[in-house]
C-alpha cells in the first residue's frame, strides 16, 4: 500500500483520516463520522500545505490557529493531531515527551481518560486551540483570536521584527452558520476587517433532522458579502487543487475576512448509505464501513490502519515547514529581546499569565462617604488605575460602556478598529454572546480581556461564559445594574435569578461587593487569577462607602470570600446577618436596631461564595459559628442557595417573584429590603 506519486500519497493521507474516523466512531458506538469523512480533503490541504504550525511545539506563539467549530467532527482533528505527531504539553507549558493523541487514544474515542473525548477540549488535548461543541462557539471564539493577533502585532511588532502575524482558520458546518452567535461574530469581524480570519463552511445540506432545506435555505454567500467578507466557493470538496487556490486567495486578501464555501457530501465514500443524516449522527455500521473502505481501495477488514508513508508525508509537509518557521521565530525573538528588552519582558509575562511588578500600585482607597458611590463608578476608577499599569488589559462592552463605566479614559488607551489596531477599548456592539466568545479567544491568546453588560443580559452570553470556566480562562465579566435597584426600568431589566445561575457554573468566581473599597479588592482578586473567569456584580445606585475605622473590618477580607464586617457587642453574637452588595449597608442599619434591643448581632459580608467555600473549616466556623442558628441572609435576588449559610432555621430576605417598575425606594419597601424587615426576620429566627 505504498503509493508512488504525490497525488497518491495525498489520497492515502486523506483516506487514513477518513478510516480512522469511521473506525473510532464504530468502536465507540457513538459520535459523528460524516463530517470527518467529507472534510478530510479540506483539512488535509490546509494542514499539509498552508498551516504554520509545529507539531513539536503546539503552543509556539506565532503559530496559525485552527479551530474546529463543528466540534462534533472531533475525530477529524484527532486524526490530524495523531498523524502529524503533535506533542503533548502540560499546563506549565512543558513538553511531556508523548504524543498529544496516540492511536490508543483514538481507539478509545469518547471513553473515560482518552485524549480523544467526544468534543475537542482545550487544556486536555494539546493542539486543541479552544473547546468546541456548542455550535457557533468556535467561530465566534476565532474572531477573538484574530482580533488578538492584530492587537499583538500592533503592540509588539517593530521594524525588522515581525513577531506576530498569524492566521486563524475555523471549520464550520450548517449548524454553526445557523446559530445566532455566528452571525453576531461574522458581523463584528466584517466591521473590524479582520483580514487574517478564514472561515471554512462545510456546505453539505445535512443536519440531524435531515436536509437543511427543512429550516435553512438562505443565500449564505450573499449574507457574508453583506458583512463585508470576501466569499470564495470550492465546488468539489475532494479537489485539492481548488482548495489550495482558495487558501492562496485568502492569503492575498488583506482588507477583510474570508469565507470559503466548500460543497461536500456528508459521509463521502459511503455510497450505499440511504439515510445520509445517519452518517452525521450515528456510526455507519460494519457493512457500510467495509463498502466505504473498498471504495477507497482499503483493506475492508483493517481497523485503525495507518499505512506506511502517511506519518512521513505529514512530517515532510506540515512538520518540516512548522519546525523551520518556529526556529526562525525563536531566533528572531532572541534578537528582539536584545533590541527591545522591555517589550520582550512584557510578552514573557503575558505568556505565563503573570502580572507586572507594581500592577496594583495605583488602585485607589476610597474615603468614608455616607452618600457613597455606585459600584460601577468605583469600578471605573479602579479599572482605569490598573489598566495603566497592566498594558495587556483590554476590553469593552456590548454597546453599554457609558452605563457600565468600563471605558478606558486615560491618554493613549485608544479605540480598537481596523485603522487603529492597538486600541484597548473594544466595541462589540449589541452582541453579548459574540462578545463573550471573543473574550475567550482573546484570553486564549494570552491577553487579559474584560467585557461588560447589564446583569440581566448575562443570560445572552452564558454559553460562552460557561466555556471560559470549562477552559479555565481568566476572562473578566463586569455585570452592572445588579438588582431591582434598576428601578423604573422594571422587571425586564431587573435581575432576579441571574446571580443563582452564575453561581451554579463550576469554576466561576462571582463577586458582589458591598462598597467602593470592596470593589477595589474584588478587582485585585480577579486580576490575580490565572485559570478562573470571574463575574463582578456591580450596582447602578450609590452605595455608602463604609467607615472602616468605626469598628468595621477592612475590605481586604473580600479575598476570603466572606468575613466578619462588624462584630456583635458583648461576649458573642446571638444573631448573624449575612448579605452581599447593596444589602450589606441595610444589615448594618438593622444591626444597630437589634443591638439597641439588647440582641448581640454580627454582620457578615459574603461577597464571593466560591472563595468562602475554599477557606478552612475553622475559618468558616469562625465567621459563621455552627452553634448560632438564628441567621438572616439578605440579597435582592433569588433566595435559592442561601440555605447553605442560613441552615434550616434561618431566614432569607430575597426575591420570590419578578420585580416591578417603580423608583428604588418604593421597590425596597414593597419587597422588604428595609432594616425593619430584617429586624423582624431576626427576631423570628431567634424564636426558632
Amino acid at each position: 500500500m505504498i503509493p508512488g506519486s504525490e497525488d497518491q500519497l495525498d489520497a492515502l493521507c486523506v483516506n487514513t483520516l477518513r478510516t480512522l474516523a469511521m473506525d473510532a466512531v464504530q468502536a465507540a458506538q457513538s459520535g459523528h463520522p460524516g463530517t470527518p469523512m467529507g472534510m478530510a480533503p479540506t483539512a488535509y490541504t490546509l494542514w499539509q500545505r498552508f498551516l504554520r504550525f509545529d507539531p513539536a511545539d503546539p503552543i509556539w506563539p506565532n503559530r496559525d490557529r485552527f479551530v474546529l467549530s463543528a466540534g462534533h467532527a472531533s475525530m477529524l482533528l484527532y486524526g490530524l493531531l495523531h498523524l502529524s505527531g503533535v506533542q503533548a504539553v502540560d499546563a506549565d507549558y512543558e513538553a511531556l515527551g508523548r504524543p498529544s493523541v496516540s492511536l490508543d487514544d483514538i481507539k478509545a474515542f469518547r471513553q473515560l481518560g482518552s485524549r480523544a473525548p467526544g468534543h475537542p477540549e482545550y487544556r486536555w488535548t494539546s493542539g486543541v486551540e479552544t473547546t468546541t461543541g456548542p455550535l457557533g462557539q468556535g467561530l465566534a471564539t476565532s474572531v477573538g483570536m484574530a482580533l488578538a493577533g492584530r492587537w499583538l502585532a500592533a503592540q509588539f511588532n517593530r521594524p525588522d521584527f515581525e513577531l506576530f502575524g498569524f492566521d486563524v482558520y475555523a471549520l464550520a458546518g450548517d449548524g454553526c452558520l445557523m446559530e445566532g452567535v455566528a452571525s453576531e461574530a461574522a458581523s463584528l469581524a466584517g466591521r473590524l476587517r479582520l483580514d487574517r480570519l478564514c472561515w471554512i463552511y462545510d456546505n453539505n445540506h445535512i443536519t440531524i433532522e435531515g436536509n437543511t432545506h427543512l429550516a435553512f435555505d438562505e443565500d449564505v454567500a450573499a449574507r457574508f458579502l453583506s458583512y463585508h467578507w470576501n466569499v470564495l466557493r470550492v465546488g468539489d470538496a475532494n479537489d485539492l487543487g481548488l482548495l489550495s487556490r482558495a487558501f492562496e486567495t485568502f492569503h492575498r486578501t488583506r482588507d477583510r475576512p474570508t469565507l470559503i464555501i466548500v460543497d461536500s457530501h456528508i459521509g463521502y465514500g459511503a455510497p450505499h448509505k440511504q439515510d445520509t443524516s445517519a452518517a452525521h449522527g450515528e456510526p455507519l455500521g460494519e457493512e457500510e464501513i467495509r463498502e466505504a473502505k473498498r471504495a477507497y481501495g482499503w483493506p475492508p477488514d483493517a481497523k485503525f490502519l495507518v499505512p506506511e508513508g502517511v506519518r512521513e508525508r505529514f512530517a515532510q509537509g506540515l512538520g518540516a515547514r512548522g519546525a523551520e518557521l518556529r526556529g526562525r521565530w525563536l531566533e528572531l525573538f532572541a534578537r528582539y529581546k536584545a533590541a527591545h528588552p522591555d517589550l520582550a519582558r512584557r510578552w514573557e509575562l503575558m505568556q505565563r499569565r503573570e502580572l507586572p511588578e507594581g500592577w496594583d500600585a495605583h488602585i485607589p482607597v476610597f474615603p468614608p462617604d455616607a452618600k457613597g458611590l455606585a459600584g460601577r463608578d468605583a469600578s471605573a476608577k479602579v479599572l482605569n488605575a490598573v489598566a495603566q499599569d497592566l498594558p495587556w488589559l483590554v476590553g469593552g462592552s456590548a454597546d453599554l460602556a457609558p452605563s457600565t463605566k468600563t471605558r478606558l479614559t486615560f491618554e493613549g488607551a485608544g479605540d480598537q478598529d481596523f485603522d487603529a489596531p492597538g486600541g484597548r477599548n473594544l466595541h462589540f456592539g449589541i452582541r453579548e454572546h459574540a462578545m463573550a466568545a471573543a473574550l475567550n479567544g482573546l484570553a486564549l491568546s494570552k491577553l487579559r480581556p474584560y467585557g461588560s453588560t447589564f446583569l440581566i443580559f448575562s443570560d445572552y452570553l452564558k454559553p460562552a461564559l460557561r466555556l471560559s470556566a470549562l477552559m479555565e480562562l481568566p476572562v473578566i465579566h463586569v455585570f452592572t445594574h445588579d438588582s431591582i435597584g434598576v428601578g423604573e426600568d422594571g422587571p425586564t431589566h431587573q435581575p432576579v435569578e441571574q446571580l443563582l445561575g452564575l453561581r451554579s457554573i463550576p469554576g466561576l468566581l462571582v463577586l458582589r461587593p458591598a462598597d467602593a473599597n470592596e470593589v477595589a479588592e474584588a478587582w485585585k482578586v480577579v486580576l490575580a487569577q490565572k485559570h478562573r473567569p470571574a463575574a463582578l456584580i456591580l450596582s447602578r445606585q450609590a452605595l455608602p462607602t463604609l467607615d472602616r475605622s468605626a469598628g468595621l473590618a477592612g475590605a481586604a477580607g473580600l479575598a476570603r470570600g466572606g468575613y466578619i464586617l462588624k462584630e456583635a457587642s458583648g461576649s458573642g453574637p446571638k444573631v448573624l446577618l449575612l448579605a452581599t452588595g447593596s444589602e450589606v449597608a441595610l444589615c448594618l442599619e438593622a444591626q444597630t436596631e437589634l443591638e439597641a434591643r439588647g440582641i448581640p448581632t454580627r454582620v457578615v459580608s459574603l461577597p464571593c461564595w466560591e472563595l468562602f467555600e475554599e477557606q478552612t473549616e475553622a475559618y468558616k466556623d469562625q465567621v459563621l459559628p455552627s452553634g448560632i442558628t438564628a441567621r438572616v441572609a439578605v440579597e435582592q435576588a433569588s433566595t435559592m442557595g442561601w440555605d447553605r449559610y442560613t441552615g434550616l432555621k434561618g431566614r432569607v430576605v430575597g426575591m420570590h417573584t419578578f420585580g416591578a417598575s417603580a423608583p428604588l425606594k418604593a421597590l425596597q419597601k414593597k419587597f422588604g429590603f428595609v432594616p425593619g424587615r430584617i429586624v423582624e426576620e431576626a427576631l423570628a429566627a431567634l424564636k426558632g
